[in-house]
């Protein structure tokens, strides 16, 4: 159920940011109760049920994320069906997309900043080399970079994560010179450090509703 105070917690979101509903627990009806709140952008986790959804809102003017790991097997089921992908993470991956969409797709690169074993994402220290090999694919538009942070004791690890992901953003658009608009970082317990951090893009779930 979406929270009661939805529209004045909207109002605490900067305009500047886009905020990305993580749609991963919640169905399509929830969703449209978002839409009549002025949520538009919608994140999925999983091929299953993006498509799902995607059909039943089809008559709905959404701009739809795939933000979860996208298996190769599965690709060809989305990438014509999303406006973003938040969680590119391997060459082979971008090849796929890029043989098969009918337009170019824009898309996150997903950094490991953290280096986390349970995590996907292209390890920091490699994002040159894969930022260099994806500049070669025509169908493939980079916007930005995406991560997800790893929730310490104290705030102030936090704010070091999302700026060491700013940071190599602003490393690489010198290194390439091209420009890398977006930042996908943030979730519900960690947004506003994100924002502060310089976050375009935050992905929220829980928050947005009474769960």
């Amino acid at each position: 159920m979406v929270r009661k105070d939805i529209d004045s917690f909207l109002k605490t979101i900067p305009e500047n940011i886009t905020l990305v509903a993580a749609t991963k627990y919640v169905d399509s009806e929830q969703m449209r109760e978002l839409l009549k709140h002025g949520i538009n952008n919608f994140g999925e986790n999983r091929t299953d049920a993006f498509l799902e959804k995607y059909y039943a809102l089809q008559s709905e003017k959404i701009t739809w994320h795939f933000i979860g790991h996208l298996q190769r097997n599965k690709a060809l089921d989305v990438i014509d069906k999303i406006d973003y992908l938040h969680s590119l993470d391997s060459l082979k991956l971008a090849k796929i997309i890029d043989e098969n969409v009918t337009s170019p797709l824009k898309v996150f690169i997903e950094v490991s900043v953290n280096l986390e074993d349970s995590k996907n994402g292209v390890p920091y220290y490699n994002l040159e080399g894969f930022i260099r090999e994806l500049l070669k694919y025509k169908n493939i538009k980079l916007v930005g970079l995406m991560m997800m942070a790893i929730k310490h004791s104290d705030d102030e690890s936090l704010v070091d994560q999302f700026r060491k992901l700013r940071e190599l953003r602003d490393e690489m658009e010198k290194k390439f010179k091209i420009s890398i608009p977006y930042l996908s970082m943030g979730m519900s317990d960690d947004y506003k450090e994100a924002i502060m951090e310089g976050a375009t893009h935050i992905r929220l779930g829980r928050v947005l509703f009474d769960l």
